[in-house]
């Protein structure tokens, strides 16, 4: 794609994650009630997901009836075009509902089928309604936070990196990451557990973080950090050479990113 078809689409990324974002943020002021669980009780969707959700569908839909659409509360279909649109309604459900502030709507365009080894990513937009934020990226065009350009921290060394994380909906893989964590935590600044990973690698993006790693992401979990902090300078991927993904995602400075998935393999990790 070229570059004034990738700035096209962020445009309409940013339009319609905003409005998103102010339906959403309408609904957390309004009172927001669990609508029902998925892979367990710790996994719950709100209403304000789904009509969040079908709220970015039915604009994208109007905007451009022949992409392909995948998101995590509804049932993705296939386009024509090429391209698809990978989307969160809300991503840091858990945090929306008790009332705290660091979650997001992450709208992302990509090229090709929506799986992140073979994906290229277009345009992405993440916003933090609760905190006014919107963090924005388009294939070679840069990171933004507003007006200013984003870059990620440089020349930070492993033992004072901030380092961010999730956990597993799964308690059997909850404890596999609070190992991995005993020889981490040691190793480094600090660990933050925020919640959101869009918000996550947004912030790596805007050097407030300096690596982000998670196991068991989705591709609407990350399509638009990612992109984000590609590019902000950020490297992006699994272990081994693998592609981010549901198996391990690390988003850091390059030479960070070595240093850290080096740390992880030490702890033990394994794909």
């Amino acid at each position: 794609m070229t570059d004034a078809v990738n700035s096209e689409l962020l445009t309409l990324a940013h339009d319609i994650a905003t409005r998103a974002g102010a339906l959403a943020l309408q609904r957390r002021r309004e009172g927001v009630d669990v609508a029902a669980t998925k892979s367990g009780p710790t996994d719950i969707v709100t209403q304000a997901d789904r009509e969040t959700e079908a709220l970015i569908r039915s604009l994208i839909a109007d905007a451009r009836p022949n992409d392909g659409f995948f998101g995590e509360e509804s049932d993705a279909s296939g386009g024509t075009s090429g391209l698809t649109w990978v989307v969160d309604p809300i991503d840091g459900t858990v945090n929306f509902l008790y009332g705290l502030p660091a979650w997001a709507v992450s709208v992302a365009v990509v090229e090709g089928d929506p799986d992140p080894a073979s994906w290229t990513a277009l345009a992405g937009v993440v916003v933090g309604p609760a905190a006014g934020e919107t963090y924005r990226a388009s294939a070679g065009g840069g990171a933004w936070l507003g007006d200013t350009r984003l870059a990620v921290n440089q020349g930070v060394e492993l033992p004072y990196a901030l380092v961010a994380t999730g956990f597993s909906y799964s308690s059997e893989t909850r404890a596999v990451q609070a190992d991995i964590l005993r020889t981490v935590l040691p190793r480094v600044r600090d660990i933050r557990r925020i919640g959101s990973a869009a918000l996550d690698l947004s912030y790596l993006a805007a050097g407030r973080l300096d690596v982000h790693f998670e196991r068991g992401l989705n591709p609407w979990d990350h399509a638009a950090g990612g992109l984000i902090a590609r590019e902000a300078g950020a490297k992006v991927g699994g272990v081994g050479g693998a592609a981010e993904g549901t198996a391990m995602t690390i988003a850091a400075e390059p030479n960070l990113f070595d240093a850290f998935e080096a740390l992880l393999i030490e702890a033990g990790y394994t794909a």
